[in-house]
């Protein structure tokens, strides 16, 4: 099919093999290329590539410990202030993400998305490894990344189901 809308599948188990920046920064172009309401563009991006700063962002989620395996672990952050369009944040925030894993499949890596907002517990944890840069951000997801170690097929031709399509 060859499509990243449909080979894309969530990736917790990765190589020892790094990611170079060029890749990461291709993922963090591919977050700020979403759609987002009033073009607010409301992220910011903490990208955590040290064994101990990846490890803290593991623990943040009971469902975040992969990324600790991960060649890098990107915190994607939601600003406060400036907003045009508040209540859309998370849509724009959402679409940013889901980019990022798209561009991910494209350049051949593995990544999931591991939620953080709304749970108030998790973004305070990670507000709390990222520190004072974080001061007027609201951490919104982890995404960890790294080489795939494992084939997968992905699932996305299995979720089709036509009773949900409705033509009006």
């Amino acid at each position: 099919m060859n499509d990243p809308i449909f080979e894309r599948t969530s990736v917790r188990k990765y190589t020892d093999e790094p990611v170079d920046r060029e890749q990461l920064q291709q993922l963090l172009f591919a977050g700020m290329a979403a759609p987002s309401a009033g073009n607010q563009q409301p992220w910011e991006f903490f990208v955590a590539m040290d064994a101990d700063m990846k490890q803290k962002l593991s623990e943040c989620s009971p469902y975040a410990h992969c990324a600790a395996e991960a060649a890098a672990v990107i915190a994607v952050c939601q600003r406060e202030e400036g907003l045009r369009f508040e209540p859309c944040a998370t849509q724009d925030m959402s679409a940013c993400v889901e980019n990022i894993l798209l561009e991910a499949t494209t350049l051949g890596l593995g990544a999931v998305w591991l939620g953080i907002a709304p749970e108030e517990d998790r973004v305070q944890k990670v507000a709390a490894v990222i520190g004072d840069e974080c001061a007027s951000l609201h951490p919104f997801a982890l995404v960890a990344v790294g080489h795939p170690a494992e084939e997968f097929e992905p699932r996305s031709t299995k979720r089709m189901d036509q009773s949900r399509i409705h033509w009006i």
